[in-house]
């Protein structure tokens, strides 16, 4: 048997014996993700169709630059995990997933993956300082699926990088299922500024993992704009283990009578990290959204500087909103602090708006944007990005395909 191969079987394995993610777990309480056979296209509910696209149809990682990037600076390798050497190469230096409450699903992945994306972006030879600007668009091949994204970023390096799954516009017309794992490696003093962008079709079933590893100095700010469908997972696990690393993320979270959870998980374990933690989830009808915020701060991290702030909005119809802002505090000598509020779209806004000639959608737009945008501001606040990366155009897209959503469950 090839290693490949085994490597597969033995993470099948694994699971058989220690189970999947059990009902009384404290992460997925609030939202049970699907049964294991789901993601690994085992259930009875499997699509009998896939995708069947072609790589050269655009399907699965496709990297494009911005501006007047030279893609000389990125080493891109598209990587076959049933070929023993290059599912070396895919893993290579990535540890085995263990057994937090999340591994499960890093487990699923490994026994279903196909093929990954590993980037190297910037090294010897290159500009220290340099910025490089890529954009990453991911779309499905198949209907059950496993796709895996690797960055590693060189010291000094700045990357400014949009990450797009959107199945919307895409030549799939099968609901998907995707277990996706990124992992990222920012070397000493490298940024990496990160847009990502989740917009899936109501029937699908996504769970997105991204683990994030910071040396000294390194700098990791993450901006999520994501939409609900039957089942919409976001994690992520940023690794502040050296001194001076920062980690900001800001998620906008749209959720119209679908299912949207994000969890976060910062930890802090090296004298003078900052992390902050920005979410504004807009819900509707009966959907049912979770932002579940977990910040460690471990003995001797002096100085540390932690933030969550977690808010919540039902613009129509009896959504379920559950937003969970955690701190866990074993050092004295550091800065935190943390809150969750729940509230209205504003009336004295909307009346405003209404009196200068809008109609009330328009309105209702404006101000889910302007909401939004302060959110996603606050982490991406150069604005040479925001505009690069078109930020009020996403942004307006996201809010209009809410809204539109809103009034389809009112009157269907």
């Amino acid at each position: 048997m090839d290693l490949a191969r085994a490597d597969a079987l033995a993470a099948r394995s694994r699971l058989t014996a220690r189970g999947w993610i059990p009902k009384n777990s404290e992460s997925f309480r609030h939202i049970p993700p699907p049964a294991l056979d789901v993601w690994l296209g085992d259930a009875a509910d499997a699509p009998a169709l896939g995708c069947d696209a072609s790589p050269l149809a655009g399907a699965g990682w496709t990297l494009h630059p911005i501006g007047n990037s030279r893609q000389a600076r990125v080493d891109a390798q598209w990587l076959d995990a049933a070929d023993a050497a290059q599912r070396a190469e895919l893993f290579a230096n990535l540890a085995l997933p263990g057994d937090g409450d999340a591994a499960p699903f890093a487990w699923a992945h490994r026994a279903a993956v196909r093929r990954g994306l590993r980037l190297r972006i910037g090294g010897a030879g290159r500009e220290s300082g340099e910025t490089v600007w890529l954009q990453l668009r991911h779309q499905p091949r198949e209907a059950v699926e496993s796709p895996m994204l690797v960055i590693e970023v060189a010291p000094n390096v700045r990357c400014v990088l949009i990450e797009t799954h959107d199945h919307e516009h895409t030549a799939c017309d099968h609901a998907i299922v995707q277990n996706l794992q990124v992992h990222l490696r920012l070397a000493q003093d490298a940024t990496l500024q990160h847009l990502r962008i989740a917009n899936p079709r109501a029937d699908d079933r996504i769970a997105h993992h991204l683990h994030a590893q910071l040396d000294r100095g390194a700098r990791y700010d993450q901006a999520l704009i994501a939409s609900g469908s039957r089942y919409h997972l976001q994690r992520s696990e940023v690794e502040l283990h050296a001194d001076r690393a920062s980690a900001r993320n800001a998620s906008v979270l749209f959720a119209a009578g679908s299912v949207m959870e994000q969890q976060l998980r910062m930890s802090h374990a090296a004298a003078d990290t900052r992390s902050s933690v920005d979410a504004l989830v807009l819900a509707s009808g009966r959907a049912q959204a979770v932002v579940n915020a977990h910040t460690r701060i471990a003995p001797g991290a002096d100085e540390a500087d932690v933030r969550q702030r977690l808010s919540g909005i039902p613009t129509s119809g009896q959504p379920r909103l559950v937003l969970r802002p955690h701190l866990e505090i074993h050092h004295d000598k550091v800065q935190a602090a943390h809150g969750a509020t729940w509230g209205a779209l504003p009336e004295d806004a909307l009346f405003y708006a209404q009196q200068r000639g809008l109609d009330e959608r328009r309105a209702r737009g404006l101000i889910v944007e302007g909401m939004a945008r302060a959110v996603l501001e606050r982490c991406l606040d150069e604005p040479e990005v925001l505009q690069t990366l078109a930020l009020d155009e996403r942004l307006a897209a996201a809010a209009a395909r809410h809204l539109a959503s809103e009034e389809e469950s009112v009157h269907g």
